[in-house]
């Protein structure tokens, strides 16, 4: 019997059978926008569908214009454009997959002057405000998907998605809070449910019984005046009756002021959401949002809460996922660690999605894995994420690697990354580095501190430096005070934290080693926890599934300090900054800007805002976050050494922030070219 039975197990969808339970989300990448836009898409989906997934789902199309996210975003509406179409879709069939069309109106979250939604009001994440659709352009809008599902059949799409969840323009339709028409379309709940039963039953009519279809249907809706739990489930049974094949589950609103995909979510936290669905119908209904390993889609599809599962970023990190899962080798899945830095940070600030984890996702046509010419003898010294990405892509060309960490353990600064609340991840990711060290045939040498001599020695011919960073420390007088600590100290727990604390630097490591200070470890693991610090019911008892959240006093106090006179946070991650600027609300950090520091001593830190009066915090400890500088005392010793081929990546050649992203993908990049 395979480990995963019911993961693995084949399914009835409509008139299809998919060979396991495991689906390709949906998700925006914004790869149109780049060059040879047509090779990138087929490439991308066409990588995911090598890796058996059982059914690809492609990014949101408009079906109108005015329905796009963006300016320039993806629409399909027009005949003449079914060739190009069909490059995708011809790919993923020759790669022995189906491939279904995701239908999406943003509604009033498109960022266009000319949005439209059922009713005036404007989105909160959205600056334009919408005009409000006319009975006859609602008809008008339900003609349109039925008209782009049946351009999607003709293009070789196995069916088509119908986007009714995250705020979109059907979901503005079902909530009352978006929903103030007094026409056929709005007003009683009935009426409201009339626009995704009427698109529904309009597509089945148009493309006939074959094409299959998939409506995705707002779980829990997590803003004021959603829907309750029995109200999703008679429109699911609506939707049903009205001719979807299979329903997809999607939790929470965009605007929603709660997480529901970000790492600080645990996983498959929404379970409950979906049972309510699936407790409703009798056709397959789709688990989605934070299932990121085998065992946890087959804990979730056993229980009866579901029937297949939806893994969008999980792809993009291993495109190969279902295939390891099927071969008995989930502990070489590349998981998603959900940091959204590369996926969904990207999107939100109009950029093109990649994956921190995996630099090659929505870029295969850069890379190639074809074996090294001439097989080298390398060095890479550091094992922090650059150093372990270049080391893995390098020996896998055939390249002969030694690996050298001074520490007794690889993962360099993600050692303390993992130990942030919230960041439990990130232990994946270095257990996913190490068995593929090991398969690659890396040569280890842990708590061992690499020299000039071994390096320059003969031994080697090309020495690939990723010795990352060390904390700056700011000329502060009394810097060198005993109550002073460095957040690598603290963050690797060398260092006891007094119940008063004063952290300089509010970047992301400051943020991040206030959280570890304050925030609930369990709080990501445990869903029941998560529920009850963000309010939320999971019964969805009442309107959106809130209720009042129940937050434990603080542990400690603290106060973030940065020298800039902007707000606090201001370069956190856009779609997990705000996560975690709540926590700390909640907690009651005090936080200063524009703050110059006159000295620290046995009071605490002395300190003026803006050139003000001399302050005190008086605080037990204070913890130093002002930023990193390269660690490239080898460099330094090698550089100009005879017949050496030497590089720098990661920290050591910018410190930034702690930015694995940038590092793994410049790892990865090296290791191609060489």
């Amino acid at each position: 019997m395979p480990a995963y039975p019911h993961l693995l197990s084949p399914i009835r969808v409509g008139q299809a059978t998919l060979p396991n339970r495991m689906v390709m989300g949906a998700m925006h990448t914004r790869l149109e926008t780049l060059d040879r836009p047509l090779e990138r898409l087929a490439a991308f989906y066409a990588r995911r569908a090598e890796g058996g997934i059982g059914l690809v789902l492609t990014g949101g199309y408009a079906p109108v214009p005015e329905g796009v996210i963006d300016d320039g975003g993806l629409v399909l509406n027009h005949a003449d454009q079914l060739s190009d179409h069909r490059v995708i879709t011809s790919a993923v069939q020759a790669a022995g997959g189906r491939i279904v069309l995701q239908i999406l109106h943003a509604g009033r979250y498109a960022k266009l002057a000319g949005c439209v939604a059922p009713s005036e009001g404007k989105a909160r994440i959205n600056a334009f405000a919408p005009r409000v659709l006319s009975t006859a352009e609602v008809w008008s809008t339900i003609e349109s998907y039925a008209h782009t599902a049946a351009l999607a059949h003709e293009a070789g799409y196995a069916g088509v998605e119908i986007m009714g969840s995250e705020g979109y323009l059907i979901n503005e339709f079902t909530a009352a809070v978006t929903n103030r028409r007094d026409d056929e379309f709005g007003g009683s709940f009935d009426q409201r449910m009339r626009f995704p039963v009427e698109i529904v039953q309009a597509v089945r009519r148009r493309v006939g019984p074959q094409p299959m279809i998939i409506y995705r249907i707002s779980a829990i809706d997590l803003v004021e005046g959603g829907l309750t739990a029995a109200e999703i489930a008679e429109l699911a049974r609506r939707v049903e009756a009205a001719g979807a094949d299979m329903i997809n589950t999607g939790i929470g609103w965009h605007e929603a002021a709660v997480p529901t995909i970000a790492a600080a979510v645990p996983r498959a936290a929404w379970t409950a959401a979906v049972r309510n669905v699936k407790q409703a119908v009798a056709i397959p209904v789709m688990a989605s949002n934070r299932i990121n390993a085998p065992e946890v889609a087959e804990a979730l599809i056993a229980s009866g809460a579901a029937d297949l599962v939806s893994m969008a970023r999980p792809l993009l990190a291993d495109p190969d996922f279902a295939l390891k899962a099927r071969e008995g080798r989930a502990d070489e899945i590349n998981t998603c660690i959900a940091c959204n830095q590369a996926c969904l940070d990207p999107i939100f600030t109009e950029r093109t999605a990649s994956c921190l984890v995996n630099p090659r996702a929505g870029r295969e046509i850069e890379f190639h894995d074809r074996a090294a010419s001439q097989p080298r003898r390398i060095a890479v010294v550091g094992g922090g994420p650059a150093g372990m990405a270049f080391a893995i892509n390098a020996a896998e060309r055939g390249h002969r690697v030694t690996l050298f960490e001074a520490e007794p353990e690889i993962g360099g600064q993600l050692n303390m990354a993992k130990q942030i609340p919230g960041k439990s991840e990130f232990r994946q990711m270095l257990r996913y580095h190490l068995v593929a060290l090991q398969r690659a045939g890396v040569t280890l040498r842990l708590g061992l501190k690499a020299g000039v001599d071994a390096l320059a020695g003969g031994d080697f011919d090309t020495v690939v430096l990723a010795t990352g960073v060390r904390p700056r420390r700011p000329a502060i007088d009394g810097v060198d005070h005993p109550k002073v600590l460095s957040y690598v100290d603290v963050l690797a727990g060398r260092a006891p934290v007094g119940p008063r604390v004063a952290i300089i630097g509010a970047g992301g490591i400051g943020f991040d080693v206030a959280e570890y200070l304050l925030g609930d470890p369990q709080e990501s693991t445990d869903p029941a926890r998560f529920m009850a610090a963000w309010g939320v019911d999971p019964a969805i008892a009442g309107a959106g599934g809130l209720t009042l959240a129940r937050v434990a006093p603080p542990r400690r106090q603290v106060h973030l300090f940065q020298r800039k006179a902007e707000t606090l946070g201001r370069n956190l991650g856009k779609t997990t900054g705000w996560i975690l600027k709540a926590r700390l609300r909640q907690a009651q950090v005090a936080m200063t800007a524009g703050a110059q520091y006159e000295a620290i001593d046995d009071e605490g830190l002395h300190y003026r805002v803006n050139g003000g009066p001399r302050q005190l915090a008086a605080v037990d400890h204070v913890i130093l976050c002002a930023g990193q500088e390269s660690n490239r005392e080898l460099h330094d010793a090698l550089q100009g050494r005879a017949g050496l081929d030497l590089h720098l990546i990661g920290g050591a050649d910018l410190a930034a922030e702690l930015d694995a992203q940038r590092a793994i993908d410049q790892a990865t990049r090296l290791a191609q070219r060489l």
